[in-house]
């Protein structure tokens, strides 16, 4: 890029440059992985120089919190989703329909999902990770409440956190198989997945009632 041109990108200012970081890092997130985005490949990418980013976020970490922030917000659409309304048909097939959703979802956004299962050891992202699992299992929790009033499960209030764990596990085995296949190197269609992780969810949580 000529030196004018980085120039005026430089004087765009931090606030208006921080959303086009953390799209540039989800784009090598996607393409190279989440342990090559570092400071220096998001300035390359946009084709400003490092103080630019460096205006932006402070450090590698900073920024992969920050994205991992702003995605958390996705993946809690697309988790609560599955989780049937209180009044429904059949909720089996109801549960396979939203594992067919979120398995489509890791499948056309996956930088994002593997930045949250990153094994990274920069404490910052380490720490929203944490913080957004945290929040994952908050919002969970409040919607599967009302399906297990409906089931009429006894003491709901003993139970909440540990089938909502169950269930978000449930959900993260799937969502890692999407991205890296499971143990044998097989890889999933969503539906296909779908079909086999939806059903178990189902009966995971349908046998406390």
């Amino acid at each position: 890029m000529p030196p004018a041109t980085r120039r005026r990108a430089s004087h765009l200012g931090p606030q208006r440059r921080r959303p086009q970081v953390l799209d540039t890092a989800l784009q090598i997130a996607a393409e190279q992985g989440v342990q090559q985005v570092t400071m220096a490949a998001i300035a390359e990418r946009m084709g400003v120089t490092r103080p630019v980013v460096y205006a932006c976020y402070r450090k590698r970490g900073e920024v992969l919190a920050a994205l991992l922030d702003r995605e958390t917000e996705l993946m809690v659409t697309r988790l609560l989703a599955m989780l049937p309304p209180q009044r429904t048909g059949s909720i089996e097939q109801l549960f396979t329909d939203g594992f067919t959703t979120l398995l489509t979802a890791v499948a056309e956004r996956p930088a994002s999902w593997r930045i949250m299962f990153a094994a990274d050891p920069d404490p910052v992202l380490s720490a929203a990770i944490v913080r957004g699992r945290a929040q994952i299992v908050e919002r969970i929790a409040a919607v599967m409440r009302p399906l297990l009033e409906r089931w009429q499960v006894a003491d709901i209030d003993r139970v909440l956190g540990p089938l909502t764990e169950a269930f978000l596990a449930i959900c993260e085995s799937a969502v890692r198989m999407s991205l890296d296949g499971d143990g044998s190197g097989k890889r999933w269609a969503p539906e296909d997945l779908a079909a086999v992780m939806g059903p178990a969810a189902y009966r995971a949580l349908r046998a406390t009632g």
